[in-house]
């Protein structure tokens, strides 16, 4: 029971009713609270460190809406289903998955501390942050703790997260630029006027200034100092602290350490009128290190571009087809109020607003952005349309099939996410050793101190910052998580997905590359390999064929039509069809049989031996009444990019094998045709698998690239696995890239992508590591002093990213 002293409630000042005792610990005193919802508000409240609403208030609210903070009350609109819609993913029963973006990420050490703090909230299932990004991906139990709880906890250690929205990240990438100018231009310009002012003190002999004139220069100097520091500067000290309140040390603290004790040593001299100051030194590492870390940051949202170019591909708004196809009359409508089934009018030079497929037109539509293809492909009545291609020529009117998250847009988007948001084994150990060469550096910087204090004390303090500033490892931080985002940004641009964080290095490591056949390379479809017609013309024969199976819907017949285009067909009555043999037609007057050699062979009493007994291909009799007319090979046609590729690889030194569901002919003839030593075919997917494993069990680092659902099992087991875009969902959900355009060519020239991308990274690393081995000793010694410390670390920094570039200018 409430006491007379605590009649009110401490959280919104009302009467607390008889018999209600529901107290809340804060600040170690227990509160007592008038209902259930105060209770649940202030325990919030306490859980994510904001009791300082309680101290800071001025007196009690004056009406119930005031009784919550307002970061907290802006925070609970997160958890309302219709507003999670946009960002937040079913994963199960209670399981959520949401994609944020998060203000205030200057580091690899921001990174560590936010997924180390999330990591930690009861019902946080995982979280992951993506450096070049500043993308979030947190999952969680939805009965154990809300989103909220989540947003307040990163709001708690000084950062801010908002569910994922393209335009609003292009607008935060905008406010990000613009602030980091400005600290850079006052930097500049308070640097510019120090250095005035400093260098009549350093080129002045014994006597040539009066202590006064040297006395009002400093001041002079120390007031132009002041917003280089606590406000270019600020950055560092914020981060610095932020770091320290959690007992960890990050890349600012070091920084923070040489500016705030040069700063205040100057002040302190400048206050006592003896020592000496370091007002320009301070200014300049304080301008070269933001100007670093503003083209890094240039840099870095270059290379991501690529990426969030997808997100924005989808109109806005789109033209509805209300009463198609009655009318043509149109209604603009927001994208986001589609629903599948609706009819869409897509002008040239529009974006095709969801997927669907064609209703009335033809038109070309460039789907480069989505393929990697730059060739525009043609689409007619029937054919699929892909959300976020363009319409290139003529207007199309389409049937809508999917809508947001069911888009193949969605779809590729989430991958790319998915890949962004984890971590390889390289990025995991750069980060550890930074952290530890970081504490180390500390370490190193007060021995140097307190060395130089006793050897020359004048010399002590500018020494020590020069050893806490050049040798920050924010080059090593950056050796990979750069390369790495490049890299996946010009292999989406040319068509290969990068679906999980390892795919780039272990497809790069791989020196066995095992491909399925059908629709790998293969085309996955029946197309007219080879035409027999003995004494005939091969041409004429394939138009009576035609003519009898124009109204078949069989594969082997729409393989005969294609293969014969726009020639006109003879006039065919009387066709009728024999189950599983064939068809048997009038052409012109002439009895006529389509289908199995023995079928057609029957009708005029001949052999039906086929020229091709080996092949493993199928083969189709044209025949009449007296002999057989002709012969036609159908098979799955390989891919002509398919020979470059197995030839570049087994080039390289790799391992190459077909494994095959299809018969053992078929899978040892197109493996001869491609120079493939290893075909085995007849194999299930368990057999596949057993045969990836024994591989991996010789040491072969395997590379699996399949398309079809019997892939899948196989595509687990390698280290590596490629799916084709145009397969089985099953087998691109489980794959670690995916080849959206089909095109073989495109896998080619990825894995020379990644193979360069880890060249790239080593070199990263390389430098990173002999640049803080070489400038320790030097900064140590005393030769090098702040200026040309906060130049060194900017250029080792900006170096790895210009290098990481590289990647998205060679050509993929």
């Amino acid at each position: 029971m409430p006491t007379a002293a605590s009649a009110t409630c401490y959280h919104c000042g009302l009467p607390i009713p008889d018999g209600v005792d529901l107290p809340v610990d804060i600040r170690g005193a227990r509160r007592a609270m008038c209902c259930a919802g105060c209770q649940a508000v202030a325990q919030a409240i306490v859980e994510n460190g904001l009791e300082g609403y309680y101290t800071s208030r001025d007196a009690l609210p004056e009406s119930p809406r005031e009784a919550v903070p307002a970061v907290l009350e802006q925070f609970v609109l997160f958890d309302h289903a219709d507003f999670q819609k946009g960002f937040v993913r079913e994963l199960g029963a209670c399981e959520r998955e949401a994609s944020l973006m998060l203000e205030g990420i200057t580091c690899a050490a921001c990174v560590w501390l936010n997924e180390r703090h999330v990591g930690q909230l009861p019902g946080v299932t995982g979280v992951s942050v993506n450096y070049a990004t500043r993308r979030a991906r947190v999952r969680w139990d939805a009965q154990r703790i809300k989103l909220s709880d989540i947003l307040a906890a990163i709001a708690a250690i000084g950062y801010r997260a908002y569910p994922y929205d393209a335009s609003r990240h292009e607008e935060l990438a905008r406010k990000e630029r613009r602030d980091a100018l400005w600290r850079v231009w006052v930097a500049g310009f308070g640097m510019m006027q120090v250095m005035m002012y400093a260098v009549p003190a350093y080129i002045a002999g014994d006597g040539d200034m009066s202590p006064e004139a040297e006395h009002l220069l400093r001041w002079a100097s120390l007031f132009l100092t002041f917003p280089v520091v606590f406000y270019s500067a600020a950055p560092f000290f914020r981060g610095a602290w932020r770091d320290l309140r959690f007992f960890r040390v990050g890349m600012d603290v070091p920084v923070a350490l040489g500016v705030g004790v040069s700063f205040a040593a100057s002040v302190w001299a400048t206050l006592t009128r003896g020592g000496n100051v370091y007002f320009d030194s301070v200014a300049m590492f304080v301008f070269f290190l933001l100007g670093g870390r503003y083209l890094e940051m240039s840099a870095r949202q270059k290379a991501v571009s690529v990426t969030e170019a997808l997100t924005r591909l989808l109109p806005a708004f789109c033209q509805r087809l209300p009463d198609f196809p009655g009318s043509l009359r149109t209604e603009q409508v927001m994208v986001a109020e589609l629903k599948a089934g609706d009819a869409v009018l897509v002008r040239p030079g529009e974006t095709i607003p969801a997927d669907g497929r064609v209703l009335d037109g033809k038109s070309d539509v460039n789907e480069s952005l989505l393929t990697g293809e730059s060739r525009p492909v043609s689409r007619a009545v029937g054919d699929s349309l892909t959300g976020g291609a363009v319409n290139m020529e003529s207007p199309l009117v389409m049937r809508v099939e999917h809508t947001g998250e069911e888009t193949r847009l969605s779809a590729i988007v989430r991958l790319m996410e998915r890949a962004a948001a984890e971590k390889p084994g390289i990025v995991r150990m750069a980060d550890r050793v930074a952290r530890w060469f970081v504490a180390g550096l500390l370490v190193v910087a007060a021995l140097t101190a307190a060395g130089w204090y006793w050897a020359d004390p004048a010399r002590a303090l500018w020494i020590t910052v020069s050893v806490l500033v050049v040798t920050c490892p924010c080059a090593l931080a950056l050796a990979t998580p750069i390369s790495l985002t490049v890299a996946a940004g010009a292999l989406a641009k040319a068509g290969l997905l990068v679906t999980r964080g390892h795919a780039v290095e272990t497809l790069a490591r791989a020196n066995c590359f095992v491909f399925d056949k059908t629709g790998t390379l293969t085309r996955g479809d029946m197309r007219l390999l080879e035409i027999a017609a003995p004494g005939g013309d091969p041409q004429a024969t394939l138009a009576l064929a035609v003519a009898l199976e124009q109204a078949s819907e069989h594969p082997l017949a729409t393989a005969l039509r294609r293969a014969l285009g726009e020639t006109a067909v003879p006039r065919v009555e009387n066709v009728v069809a024999e189950a599983g043999k064939g068809l048997e037609g009038l052409v012109d007057g002439q009895r006529l049989r389509i289908g199995s050699p023995d079928y057609v062979a029957a009708l005029g009493g001949v052999s039906a031996a086929t020229p091709w007994p080996e092949s493993g291909d199928t083969v189709v009799a044209l025949g009449n009444e007296t002999d057989i007319l002709a012969f036609f090979r159908l098979g799955d046609e390989i891919r002509p990019e398919a020979t470059p590729l197995v030839r570049d690889l087994k080039a390289s030194g790799c391992r190459v094998a077909l494994m095959s569901g299809d018969a053992e002919s078929v899978a040892r003839r197109v493996a001869a045709t491609l120079g493939i030593e290893t075909a085995r075919g007849a194999m299930s997917p368990r057999e596949k698998r057993d045969a990836v494993a024994a591989l991996q069990a010789e040491g072969w680092i395997v590379a699996m690239i399949g398309d079809g659902v019997n892939d899948a099992p196989v595509l687990a087991q390698a280290q590596i696995s490629v799916a084709m875009g145009a397969g089985a969902q099953l087998a691109r959900a489980q794959a670690d890239l995916v080849l959206l355009s089909d095109n073989l060519e495109r896998l080619r020239q990825g894995i020379g992508c990644c193979r360069f991308t880890l060249r790239v990274i080593r070199q990263n690393l390389g430098w990173s590591f002999a640049y803080n081995f070489l400038a320790l000793p030097l900064a140590i010694l005393g030769h090098v002093t702040p200026w040309a410390a906060g130049i060194g670390m900017s250029a080792s920094s900006l170096l790895v990213v210009l290098n990481a570039l590289r990647i998205q200018r060679k050509e993929v």
